[in-house]
């Protein structure tokens, strides 16, 4: 009989390893409608040929609800970066590569990019004149139907032994527009510090794809948005900074 080990610690939920097993165990007060829609939507993905952990049960023990899913052992590519930094030019294109990979899938079942990040505008508490035009912004942007991930950070890709990348956390999954995606991505490296990365990442992501920066630029103050629901008090001055839609451009 394995021994359940605690890997790691989230706000609202813990991850813990049980043999050849990942459990994501969620506090007993977290939203039953929000756990089931995370396993939905990575159960959905699963139907792609993407790599990404498979579900294996969801169920509730002590009160608590878990998703029980296939543990993938591995190195995650943000330690990689961290302990190769000589190799930083072959690893992002290797993360530019894999998001490209999501984003050229269609999972039709999904809920849409755009319904969500216009109820999440609608909830940010931003004065109703910024409110209205970045709901205006959104609503002139093209519909599209790529897999959208949500959360494409080199945190949720694990390397495993044999060099096939894993891509965990499909939480936030909808389908949109692909560059809605990648505004989210060169969000969050630059909330992590990492601002030069950020701007090789877009520049490198936009010269493979052949998309205009400007393009990509136009989501980013959306996407600050609807990030701020769910921000830490430290990147709240940073997100505003972009939400700053009268100068933005």
């Amino acid at each position: 009989m394995s021994e359940k080990i605690l890997v790691a610690e989230m706000p609202g939920k813990k991850l813990y390893r049980d043999g050849d097993s990942a459990i994501k165990e969620f506090d007993a007060d977290y939203s039953k409608a929000n756990i089931l829609n995370e396993a939905l939507n990575q159960a959905r993905v699963e139907e792609t040929d993407l790599c990404i952990p498979k579900i294996r049960a969801v169920q509730v023990v002590d009160g608590k609800w878990s998703i029980v899913m296939d543990y993938i052992e591995g190195v995650t590519l943000e330690k990689m970066m961290a302990d190769h930094p000589e190799k930083e030019d072959e690893y992002i294109e290797m993360f530019v590569n894999l998001q490209r990979t999501v984003l050229s899938k269609k999972v039709p079942m999904l809920n849409k990019l755009k319904d969500k990040m216009q109820a999440k505008i609608s909830a940010t508490g931003l004065d109703a004149t910024i409110r209205y035009e970045l709901h205006t912004r959104l609503d002139a942007l093209p519909k599209h139907y790529n897999l959208c991930h949500g959360d494409f950070n080199p945190s949720n890709i694990i390397i495993t032994a044999d060099g096939t990348p894993y891509i965990i956390d499909w939480s936030h999954a909808t389908q949109g527009n692909a560059s809605a995606d990648v505004a989210r991505s060169y969000l969050l490296f630059y909330l992590n510090g990492k601002e030069k990365l950020a701007e090789k990442y877009l520049s490198l992501y936009c010269k493979k794809s052949d998309t205009a920066k400007q393009y990509v630029q136009k989501w980013i103050p959306i996407v600050a948005a609807s990030r701020l629901t769910a921000a830490k008090k430290n990147e709240e001055e940073f997100l505003h900074r972009w939400i700053d839609v009268v100068d933005y451009e």
